[in-house]
């Protein structure tokens, strides 16, 4: 299984950005489909959340500002954020649980390769 994030970029504040994950390989089931964030010197925190049954959650930092979805079919996650401020700059990560095949018994995490959001004036 592999994750490959897009979307990154330099924006001025104000400014929006799309990021996108793709799952690909062996892929049963999904569960949770999530993105991290790390920012230079800090703990990588968690963003916003999608479930299984398309129930979105978010930190308080991006709350209004930031909408996670996902394409069940094409096993994609997106995030788009708006509104952007010099504050979300960071390394972002996509983050999946998912069951590779049915034997499995439990949902593992895979960790996509982080993208580069600088918000900047």
């Amino acid at each position: 299984v592999q994750l490959q994030a897009s979307g990154g970029g330099s924006v001025r504040p104000g400014g929006s950005l799309r990021l996108s994950c793709v799952a690909s390989g062996s892929i049963f089931a999904t569960n949770n489909m999530n993105w991290y964030r790390q920012a230079p010197g800090k703990q990588r925190e968690l963003v916003a959340t999608i479930t299984s049954r398309n129930d979105p959650d978010y930190a308080d930092s991006v709350k209004g500002r930031f909408t996670i979805s996902k394409d069940s079919f094409k096993n994609t996650v997106y995030l788009q954020m708006n509104n952007l401020k010099p504050e979300d700059t960071a390394e972002y990560y996509c983050n999946v649980e998912l069951k590779s095949n049915p034997l499995q018994t439990r949902f593992y995490a895979y960790w996509g390769q982080g993208t580069l959001v600088t918000v900047s004036s």
